[in-house]
Order: structure tokens, then sequence, then C-alpha cells
């Protein structure tokens, strides 16, 4: 694993015990919204080290996992559990990631298996990082929005490496509350401006949903707001285990 990747796990972890679950912050308690805030950290924990090595790896085909790097969620954040020597990183990623605006912000529920090819382990996996250990120090939804935001102002966050992508295709991933809960997909990380026709629709036959009009989707996780980057989504139609997965 590179340097720059192993300073900002180093950067990217804060001191969690029990203390701060006494002494959590209180956030704005919104009725409407399913998670208004942070649950209790142990929630967001995975008791079985092992069962997250093994949840992370099935983000990715055995060909690329077997030979990554994994990374588990512990009390002082993201830690190396397996050293790899293909230069991908695989996780579990937690609610946390989804965009700040997202009604699942805090959804102690989601298990989303990641695995980022080298290029996204050097200026995707830092972002996580930061926003990880900022979430384990309490921080609420808009105190860790604006520390990533001059984070990003300051070059203090490495800029977008060319050909970042990742691999989310587990079939034992929990993505979302709604219906289906997953989907075996791709992400590729684009600067800003970028247009690749992702999000078109068939206005002609009152077709709503993106996929008819154009296979490609523009997922809202990054968009600028704050990270400067666009994260485009596209379907695998199979799982990494190989077997066919539904679009």
């Amino acid at each position: 694993m590179d340097r720059k990747i192993v300073g900002a796990i180093a950067l990217g972890s804060f001191a969690l015990a029990v203390v701060l679950s006494a002494a959590w912050p209180a956030q704005a308690q919104d009725a409407k919204a399913p998670y208004p805030s942070m649950a209790p950290p142990d929630q967001y924990m995975m008791a079985d080290r092992s069962a997250e090595i093994t949840l992370a790896r099935t983000a990715a085909p055995p060909s690329i996992s077997r030979d990554a790097t994994v990374m588990v969620l512990g009390s002082h954040g993201y830690e190396i559990a397996v050293e790899g020597k293909n230069g991908f990183v695989c996780m579990v990623e937690r609610a946390w990631m989804n965009p700040f605006d997202s009604p699942e912000f805090w959804n102690s529920k989601n298990r989303s298996p990641i695995c980022l090819n080298p290029p996204a382990a050097r200026t995707v996996l830092p972002i996580t990082l930061m926003r990880t250990k900022l979430v384990l120090a309490g921080k609420s939804k808009d105190e860790v929005k604006e520390s990533v935001k001059a984070a990003i102002e300051k070059k203090e966050l490495p800029a977008l490496e060319a050909g970042a992508m990742s691999y989310m295709m587990s079939k034992e991933a929990y993505l979302t509350d709604k219906g289906g809960h997953n989907m075996a997909h791709l992400m590729f990380y684009m600067p800003l401006g970028t247009v690749w026709g992702a999000n078109l629709v068939d206005s002609s036959n009152n077709v709503s949903e993106p996929f008819p009009g154009s296979p490609l989707l523009l997922a809202p996780t990054y968009k600028g707001n704050p990270e400067p980057m666009y994260m485009f989504l596209m379907g695998t139609g199979v799982w990494s285990d190989g077997t066919a997965a539904p679009m």
C-alpha cells in the first residue's frame, strides 16, 4: 500500500470509546426523517471482524478482491485488516457516504461493500476516511460537510486521478431501505463538467425512469457538494460471484 494511503489512514483515525456515546452531541430532530440523527456508534459496527473482511471482498470478483487490501471499521475509524498486493482496497462503507441531504445518511443498517481500484484508492478513499473520522468524532452532518469543503479548498485532499473507479457487485450488500435494497454496479469517478449522457429519459414514450433512455446513471453521492467530482453508476447485471443480478 503506498504512502499516500497510509498517511490518509493515519489521519483518518480519531479516538472513539464509550465516552463518545455518553457525550454525543445533540442534532436537530426532524419528525419526517426516518434517521434524523446518528445512532449510537456501536450500531454501525460489525461485531465479527472476519465477517466484515468477507463481506468487503464480495464487492468485486475474487480475481480482484482476493489480492486486495481490506479495511474494516473499528472504534478508531477504518483500519487495515489485510494487506493486499494488487493496489485495490476493499471495505464496507456506511450510510454517511450518502449525499449530505439523503434521508438515509444516518441509516445504521447500511452495509455497502466496495472495492476501489488503485487510482480511486489514492484519491477517493481519503474522502471516505475523512468523512468517517469526523462522524466518529461526533461531528454533525453540517460540520462534516464544511470540514470536507475546507479541506478541498486548502488542497488537503488529493485531486481526483484519471481512471478512478470502483466495484459494488456484492449480493449481500444493504445499500438502502428502498425496494430491493441493492444493485450490482460499477462506479466511475469523473471531474465536474463531464458529459456522459447519464440520466436520460425517453420523453417520447412518457417514460420517466432513467434506464430506458440511457444505460448510465449519475449517482448523487458526489456532484460538487462539496466533493468536486461526478460519480457515474452502471449496472453490471451480474453479482461478484458470477450469478445473474437484476437490472
